[in-house]
């Protein structure tokens, strides 16, 4: 019988860690402003490092922050590669709220997230809808909403600030 070498772990089964945890990472690479496709690329390279040393599994919560803190390096370290200035405290802001809801499922999360969408006026959802489904300038907003391009700004601001404090609300229940 072969011995695991040292880049082998029997401690967890590769193939589950990935399908329970790809989504997760993902979605938390583009929450920090990672296009679909370089947070595909993040993702694999964050399993690809977690996997060069021994990995044991330690639970749901802790494996999803220990993925999250590889996945943010990565990150941190493409973008100072490309030369491009990355804000440390917005990403740790938002790892910091993916933190507090590690006990949570992520399908959980976006079940409060449709509720507090559902929250919002028709108009700011809408402009929601066109900046972050279909990648709209704040322009083409503007002009689909028939109002000024600072007028979209703002109510995207608030759209974003009204989502915020209802999720946080329902964290807290």
């Amino acid at each position: 019988m072969k011995e695991p070498s040292q880049h082998e772990s029997p401690a967890v089964d590769v193939a589950q860690l990935v399908a329970e945890h790809q989504l997760s990472v993902w979605r938390c690479l583009r929450s920090w402003g990672c296009s679909p496709q370089e947070a595909e690329d993040l993702t694999q390279e964050t399993f690809l490092k977690i996997l060069e040393k021994p990995f044991e599994d330690q639970g749901d919560a802790a494996t999803r922050g220990y993925l999250r803190t590889v996945a943010r390096h990565l990150l941190i370290d493409r973008r100072r590669k490309e030369g491009r200035q990355t804000n440390i405290q917005a990403v740790e802001n938002i790892d910091l709220f993916w933190a507090n809801t590690d006990d949570r499922k992520p399908e959980e999360l976006l079940e409060m997230l449709g509720e507090c969408l559902q929250g919002l006026t028709d108009r700011a959802r809408l402009a929601l809808e066109l900046r972050f489904q279909d990648r709209k300038s704040r322009t083409e907003i503007a002009e689909a909403l028939e109002i000024g391009e600072h007028g979209a700004k703002n109510l995207m601001q608030r759209a974003k600030q009204q989502l915020r404090e209802c999720i946080e609300l329902k964290l807290k229940d």
